[in-house]
């Protein structure tokens, strides 16, 4: 259902599609490589469509109605999406996520009035998880709980909207589609999607090579709680991304992109660039850009280390 013209809800999606141009300097001649820009969704992530799709989904149920608060776990931009669009629909918001989460995300919750639960670090978000499935059982009057991991509207986003925007922007040229995995929602829906309008589309999904990493939001499946809405047989193949790597091209894409974009992006990038490398001419390979890096402002990782033995 198309949401009313004008009002915050009708921003979401419709991101550019855009063509990376100097970090692909040296792959093989006639292979393009491009990067939905979800950080420009109004709540600066890609995860404003699945928000928006689960509180919708709720809505129609009558499993949200007004008097409920939204409550979820979250690593933090799927609780920004549902902040934002509390406080724009008139719901309150209440979110569980790992104390470790950046500054600049818990900033940004409560400017926006959400309640925030920290949970484990170490846990990381499988931590938050546990709290709030406990906290929606204690008071099921209290809470809506999508359950953003075990919630179809998550991927059907996706499925709905981003497969079938990345289709007409590149004319339905696609041939690869890469995309790291944490709930899983964006990879399984715009999948599912790009298969049914080409099932020769080559879907690759990308993770961390660790249990310990440092790429927010993506989930080491091996490791991890994985999520209900994951389907392990949906990828052609799966690949690994290093944190290093992932934070060395989140700098590459802000200096010769001019795309500021987060350590997820910077992830996808690298896993569609190595890709790339090993491609045809012809070859049409897209991957997302799932946030804005004015969410990790605060890290240490924007500076590049000087050569051993080399002052700054």
């Amino acid at each position: 259902m198309a949401e009313s013209p004008g009002t915050l809800a009708a921003a979401i999606g419709n991101t550019p599609l855009i063509r990376l141009r100097r970090v692909t300097a040296g792959l093989p001649e006639g292979v393009e490589v491009y990067a939905k820009a979800e950080h420009l969704n109004p709540g600066g992530s890609v995860k404003d469509r699945a928000a928006l799709n689960m509180i919708r989904d709720g809505e129609r149920r009558g499993a949200l109605y007004p008097g409920k608060t939204i409550l979820d776990a979250t690593s933090g931009n799927t609780g920004i999406a549902y902040a934002m669009l509390g406080a724009s629909l008139g719901y309150a918001v209440t979110l569980c996520l790992p104390k470790n989460a950046s500054l600049e995300r818990k900033k940004m919750l409560r400017i926006y009035g959400a309640e925030i639960i920290e949970t484990n670090p170490l846990e990381a978000t499988d931590g938050a998880q546990r709290l709030a499935r406990q906290l929606a059982a204690e008071y099921p009057d209290r809470y809506f709980y999508p359950d953003q991991y075990n919630n179809d509207a998550n991927w059907q986003a996706h499925y709905q909207t981003t497969a079938n925007e990345i289709w007409a922007q590149t004319g339905g040229r696609i041939t690869h589609f890469i995309a790291g995995l944490g709930t899983s929602g964006t990879f399984i829906g715009t999948s599912r999607r790009l298969k049914e309008l080409n099932p020769s589309v080559q879907c690759i999904s990308m993770q961390p090579d660790s249990p310990l990493h440092g790429l927010e939001g993506m989930k080491h499946m091996a490791t991890a709680l994985v999520p209900g809405i994951y389907d392990p047989h949906l990828a052609d193949a799966n690949v690994e991304v290093g944190t290093e790597a992932a934070q060395a091209m989140m700098r590459r894409l802000a200096r010769e992109e001019g795309l500021f974009v987060g350590v997820s992006a910077g992830a996808n990038v690298v896993a569609a660039l190595n890709l790339a490398q090993t491609l045809p001419p012809g070859s049409v390979v897209v991957t997302v850009l799932c946030d804005s890096g004015t969410r990790y402002m605060s890290e240490d990782i924007w500076q590049e280390k000087p050569p051993e033995g080399k002052h700054p």
